[in-house]
């Protein structure tokens, strides 16, 4: 039986890879490879970035060209394990570059934190000396929020809220605008500074104060933020979508395309891998860029099923022969703070991008996610996912089955016209070794 270990985050990275080895029973070879992956003139930085370090885990940083956004022309980058997803972006990109490109606005950038409390009273009554609360808030956080407000951040509003289905139990959700910081930090730091005085101020007003006092629970910004919220478009003529129509007429194109959003417009098994379609992009520049994917998608995903109902992050209209896509999705997105200034692909990541702000970055992400759920529809609704999918595969299967370089030649001219699978290419391969 393998024993709890003790003090594994004191030892030196040898020392853990020495001890891992050997609780886990695992070939000495391995330590080889965590020794490969060891960035030889960063791997101090990495090191202070996470925990327990024994090696570094590398996925490829890509680009897709020519994002016209709003008129602006983007090489967009993306960190992806998943083939095809940067083909079809960069596919999309160029095709919506010679047709008016990505439109984009931002709706709105207000970032969400709660204070949760205990207290036997009513929020309708707390609402009522909102005013008062929001000036105490502002004053005992103004040292912390000083510079936030200088480059237009800061707190904007409060509301009382109750706890459904939890007797006495509320909070208060204060909202934010982080500038061009993703904000966490600065949110956290704000309620821990914010909930005393707020439970001194009910717990000592004639109108508020009750037998039981208020009492916090917790404090810790939203992830959901269903108020910083990005919309992003692609319009065009029914018959320049011809390039994507495949053995289909344009109008019957469009006619299938439309069909396939309202499947996932109405039915949640569909728009589950409908809405991953757009986290393919979206969480690619969003890794890429040193943000925060898990937030985001979280937030997301939640606005997704914002109605009661998990739905298509997309809408889709068909009028006077004009091809209309939408998305709209929340992005709590930064541009400086975090691992945007540290990692030092991150920060490539914003050269490449040409330094933009937080909300220039949000329309660029949306542009990523609306590009590739558009190429997997298109491919779902004429040819099927699998044949571009598969063939861009086809390298992985190759190098998992250890094929030299002479039988991957072989095996991309022989799959050149042909659906791949994992069996069909292992089989391929047996033959061509007899």
């Amino acid at each position: 039986m393998r024993s709890i270990l003790k003090g594994f985050s004191k030892l030196d990275r040898e020392e853990k890879v020495k001890l891992l080895l050997e609780q886990q029973e695992l070939a000495p070879q391995l330590a080889e490879s965590f020794q490969e992956f060891l960035h030889p003139g960063k791997q101090d930085l990495f090191n202070d970035i996470s925990e327990n370090i024994i090696s570094n885990y590398y996925l490829p940083f890509s680009i897709a060209p020519n994002f016209l956004i709003n008129d602006q022309l983007y090489m967009v980058p993306m960190v992806i394990e998943e083939s095809s997803v940067v083909a079809a972006a960069s596919k999309a990109a160029s095709f919506w570059a010679k047709n008016g490109g990505f439109k984009t606005k931002v709706i709105n950038t207000l970032k969400n934190g709660q204070i949760h409390f205990t207290w036997t009273g009513n929020c309708a009554t707390l609402n009522s000396f909102k005013d008062e609360m929001l000036e105490l808030i502002n004053t005992v956080t103004e040292s912390i929020t000083q510079k936030m407000r200088e480059r237009g951040g800061g707190i904007v509003d409060i509301e009382f809220k109750s706890i459904s289905n939890m007797e006495n139990t509320h909070q208060v959700l204060i909202k934010f605008k982080t500038a061009d910081s993703m904000g966490a930090n600065f949110i956290n730091t704000c309620l821990e500074t914010i909930a005393p005085h707020l439970m001194d101020f009910i717990n000592k007003h004639e109108e508020l104060k009750k037998d039981n006092e208020a009492k916090t629970i917790m404090c810790i910004l939203s992830n959901y933020t269903p108020d910083c919220l990005v919309e992003c478009s692609v319009s065009c003529d029914i018959k320049q979508l011809k390039p994507y129509a495949g053995d289909y007429s344009s109008p019957e194109f469009a006619t299938r395309f439309k069909t396939a959003v309202e499947i996932a417009i109405n039915d949640p098994y569909r728009a589950v891998t409908h809405n991953k379609g757009i986290f393919n992009g979206i969480d690619a520049v969003v890794l890429a860029t040193g943000n925060d994917f898990r937030a985001i998608e979280a937030g997301a995903q939640a606005y997704a099923a914002r109605s009661g109902k998990y739905s298509s992050l997309t809408s889709i209209d068909i009028n006077n022969n004009q091809f209309t896509y939408t998305l709209k999705v929340p992005l709590a997105l930064g541009t400086v703070g975090g691992l945007t200034n540290t990692h030092p692909m991150a920060k490539a990541a914003m050269q490449i991008l040409q330094h933009p702000s937080a909300e220039q970055l949000m329309q660029i992400v949306a542009a990523a996610g609306l590009a590739n759920n558009f190429g997997a529809v298109a491919s779902l609704v004429t040819s099927g996912i699998q044949k571009g999918h598969m063939k861009l595969h086809l390298s992985n299967v190759l190098n998992a089955l250890e094929a030299s370089e002479a039988e991957k030649s072989s095996a991309l001219k022989h799959f050149k016209d042909t659906v791949v699978s994992y069996s069909m290419v292992e089989q391929f391969l047996n033959e061509s070794r007899k």
